[in-house]
């Protein structure tokens, strides 16, 4: 199969690089002329394990090719698969479409032949509609079927996720379209991925129910976190305890400091202003949006409160930036929250995560940068890890403690535990956890 994909961002780039894993000859096409020439050499611009090898292989077997120019991509191509932001509109929080009908006008006049054009960027229900009604205003005797084909990929395990889904949802009901994406997946069929063909409105829908519910699950876990402070429970057992239920699973039941990225805030959003302008308001979804975001804030007054009430005049260091691990990306990360109100509050922060350094730059003012995490903690008075980096679960806790000019450590993603944080003399504060430990010690001190 030949494949157009435009939009070389991340969700176009791990496709392209992967379609063309598959064998399939993939052209790349972005209006970026600094971005293809990187791409052409091998240079990816984004972190994402495993993809810069990805691309090279693939350019190198002649399967994956980068242009500025559409039109011969667009004309030989059996699919067009259309992959560019759909950021929030400013005021109204709605996806900012213009993106995408920008390319439905643009790669009209090219189509050749019967051509499957494929909304891969997340977008709201009727888009594919519009996406249609463009490219026939534009070419009424286009041979032409709009098939909706969400992405469903994890920043940092994208290239698994691609290769071997959980689901691949394909929103059409015309039957040379559906055999045309059956052939565009045949590869996966080895992995017994399953196909799940829909209506296209339906398949617009299922992306953003799934990323409202996997929010929903991540929001639920923290309240129930702050519920176990208070009464003295262990969150971190709690969600084995009812993860543990197969109709309701383990995964994204972990306490922490809240979601972000460029997914669930962005989706949440356009899903509640779906809801309302249908007339069906989605009022769990509202909630979980507004929850998360007092949750940054009941975080940062988390660490506020184990540095006895105010960061005025101190230094905290903060561990991870992005996020989530295995990523660059600082979009909406509770980081960007948290670091604020500290510096509000008059803090001064360090801070130090393996990929996100650049990216926080133009994010965050005011803010030092370390090279590594003891450099970050030198003279702090406080370490707070942020993101759950795999070189911040083996911490050298004798280095790091006598970096260190206080002894607060306060670990919002629940790598350590107390007991182990005590024997090296630090006052450590968790998530959904230390009423537990503290009720624990007055329990023993009362025997």
């Amino acid at each position: 199969m030949r494949i157009a994909m435009i939009g070389s961002g991340y969700v176009g780039l791990v496709s392209g690089a992967c379609f063309a894993d598959f064998g399939h000859v993939v052209t790349c096409v972005d209006k970026d002329a600094a971005k293809v020439a990187a791409l052409r050499d091998g240079k990816v611009p984004i972190y994402e394990p495993g993809l810069p090898e990805l691309v090279a292989t693939n350019i190198h077997a002649g399967r994956l090719s980068f242009v500025i120019d559409m039109a011969e991509a667009v004309a030989e191509a059996d699919a067009v698969f259309i992959a560019v932001g759909t950021p929030s509109r400013r005021g109204d929080g709605h996806a900012d479409l213009t993106y995408v009908y920008e390319v439905a006008a643009e790669i009209a006049p090219f189509i050749q032949g019967f051509t499957v054009v494929v909304t891969k960027s997340t977008v709201p229900i009727g888009t594919g509609d519009e996406v249609e009604r463009i490219i026939r205003a534009k070419r009424p005797d286009a041979d032409v079927a709009v098939v909706s084909n969400p992405e469903f990929l994890r920043e940092g395990a994208a290239i698994e996720d691609f290769k071997r889904p959980d689901r691949i949802v394909v929103g059409t009901e015309d039957e040379r379209a559906r055999a045309v994406m059956t052939e565009v997946y045949r590869p996966l069929y080895l992995n017994r991925a399953p196909i799940l063909f829909t209506a296209r409105r339906t398949s617009e829908l299922i992306k953003y129910a799934s990323n409202a519910f996997l929010a929903t699950k991540i929001t639920f876990i923290n309240e129930i976190a702050d519920l176990c402070e208070s009464v003295g429970a262990d969150v971190q057992d709690v969600a084995r305890g009812i993860g543990l239920d197969n109709r309701i699973g383990g995964k994204f039941l972990h306490a922490g400091p809240g979601y972000g990225g460029s997914c669930f805030p962005k989706d949440t959003l356009a899903l509640i202003k779906t809801g309302q302008d249908a007339g069906t308001p989605l009022r769990i979804v509202e909630v979980v949006a507004a929850s998360n975001d007092y949750r940054k804030r009941t975080m940062a007054r988390k660490i506020i409160m184990a540095c006895n009430g105010s960061v005025r005049g101190k230094k905290i260091a903060i561990l991870g930036l992005t996020f989530k691990p295995n990523t660059d990306d600082m979009r909406e990360s509770p980081a960007l929250t948290i670091i604020t109100v500290l510096q509000d509050g008059g803090g001064a922060v360090v801070a130090y995560d393996p990929q996100g350094v650049e990216q926080a730059k133009q994010l965050l003012s005011d803010v030092t940068f370390a090279h590594d995490p003891y450099s970050c903690a030198e003279g702090a008075d406080a370490v707070v890890i942020m993101t759950e980096w795999n070189e911040f679960r083996a911490l050298d806790f004798t280095r790091l403690r006598n970096a260190m000019r206080g002894d607060v450590l306060v670990d919002l993603r629940n790598v350590y535990n107390a007991e182990l944080a005590a024997q090296y003399g630090f006052a450590y504060t968790s998530v959904g956890r230390n009423a537990t430990a503290a009720l624990k010690t007055e329990i023993k001190a009362a025997e």
